[in-house]
């Protein structure tokens, strides 16, 4: 079960749901009230597709116990204290936080027939856990029935108007983890939501897409940095700004240590190579410096690699088990340049937020096989970047940075002209659904 202080959290939470969606009415914010195109109306789920997920947070023995970071709305417990804008966020409940966000959406309605998209907070990923973890792993082919069967039978003219063309969802893991095929026998990874017929015409927006997306959308991995207001934002960058730089490349992560080539285990090869003493040579001349994730340690843990990204120029962002990683967007939010080396692990990923036309301004790409098997050296290719350029890329970085983070719920007005990837995410999707809907309205 949820601690007392998380409880208390659940309850406003709920309390600011049940206003909402049951009749509450609200106004449009000074300043946002043009929502022309702009209309979204939160479909009402009974709380077993999303809050009482949450009361489940610990019974899955073999993933690990996220009860802690339910707090502040799915931001976490800060990370200190004091902190004003730093929490310990897991990536799995950016469902719970878009949830909360969608009800500060200055273009609410509640009448379904007046929207121009309908938002479900459905906790996809979440709800995935008993099939991955739990119980039901042998029933995986069924994550989504569930909610389909509700879609149909409760006002089910909702759905049933563009056949959930203009319906759009979270789902807070990578879209490999919802693509197993249907009727495989034995179950392989993952559940089968993204393959189920019934939700082919939904907009998912994912940690990860695949290669082909027709149903779903990249968006950022949510980090630790939530500002409330435009001046905790602005000292961050500032500081991002004045940071000194004493490290070439920086790695942070795991793996790279079995026998077989791979790029993470190059990397790893490559900064041992360059890697100077921590006590000994000038910081001036580090090359290459590893922050060891190994066994999850940094996942809730930004201090740990915070500062050294930081100080490193370079962060090198090799695939792991899937293309993308939480530490692309740890690094920009750090002002470190990234350094890619498969096109799936970002230029074709996150188009809303990263327009492709621009990953040259603000990153390097190194093909892997040319790394792991034609012998090129990481360190060469950056050390052969003029300083100018250096300074040119990380000023590019500084200026994406606020399209990349979720400031926190309840921000202040000021902060709320910036947009962040909520905001962006949110505005891409509502473009999105008005193209397909345009296309399914000529059929």
């Amino acid at each position: 079960m949820v601690c007392k202080s998380g409880m208390a959290a659940f309850i406003v939470f709920f309390v600011l749901m049940v206003l909402i969606e049951s009749g509450f009415s609200y106004d449009i914010p000074t300043g946002e009230s043009d929502c022309s195109n702009r209309w979204i109306h939160i479909r009402r789920l009974p709380s077993r597709f999303n809050l009482d997920l949450l009361t489940n947070c610990s019974e899955y023995h073999i993933y690990d116990d996220f009860c802690p970071y339910l707090l502040n709305h799915g931001l976490g417990p800060k990370t200190h204290n004091h902190s004003r804008s730093w929490y310990r966020t897991d990536p799995l409940l950016l469902e719970l936080v878009f949830h909360r966000r969608m009800l500060e959406y200055p273009c609410l309605t509640q009448d379904p027939n007046l929207a121009n998209a309908i938002y479900l907070p459905y906790y996809a990923a979440l709800d995935a856990l008993k099939y991955l973890y739990g119980p039901e792993i042998n029933s995986s082919s069924e994550h989504g029935l569930e909610l389909y069967s509700y879609l149909r039978s409760d006002a089910a003219e909702i759905w049933d108007r563009y056949m959930g063309h203009d319906h759009f969802l979270v789902m807070a893991r990578p879209a490999w983890d919802f693509s197993q095929p249907l009727n495989i026998d034995p179950p392989l990874w993952g559940t089968s939501f993204l393959e189920l017929p019934e939700f082919y015409n939904v907009t998912a927006l994912v940690l990860e897409a695949r290669a082909w997306s027709w149903q779903e959308q990249a968006v950022p991995y949510p980090t630790s940095f939530h500002p409330s207001n435009s001046h905790l934002l602005e000292s961050w960058l500032k500081r991002v700004r004045r940071s000194r730089r004493s490290t070439l490349m920086l790695f942070a992560g795991g793996g790279g240590i079995a026998a077989t080539p791979n790029i993470r285990r190059s990397i790893r090869n490559e900064c041992e190579y360059n890697t100077t003493d921590d006590d000994g040579a000038s910081a001036n001349d580090q090359i290459c410096y590893i922050v060891d994730c190994s066994n999850g340690v940094c996942e809730h843990d930004p201090i740990r690699y915070m500062k050294p990204m930081l100080q490193a120029n370079f962060c090198l962002q090799p695939p792991g088990d899937t293309p993308t990683r939480r530490s692309t967007f740890d690094a920009i939010l750090a002002g470190c340049i990234p350094v890619f080396f498969e096109e799936q692990s970002a230029i074709s990923q996150y188009g809303w937020h990263l327009p492709p036309e621009l990953y040259d301004e603000f990153s390097v790409f190194i093909p892997k096989e040319d790394v792991v098997f034609k012998e090129l050296k990481i360190v060469d290719v950056l050390q052969s970047i003029p300083d100018a350029k250096v300074r040119k890329m990380r000023e590019k970085v500084i200026e994406l940075m606020p399209r990349l983070m979720y400031r926190r719920h309840g921000s202040t007005l000021g902060l709320k002209t910036t947009k962040d990837a909520f905001d962006i995410a949110i505005d891409a999707s509502l473009d999105r659904i008005s193209t397909r809907l345009q296309d399914v309205l000529v059929q």
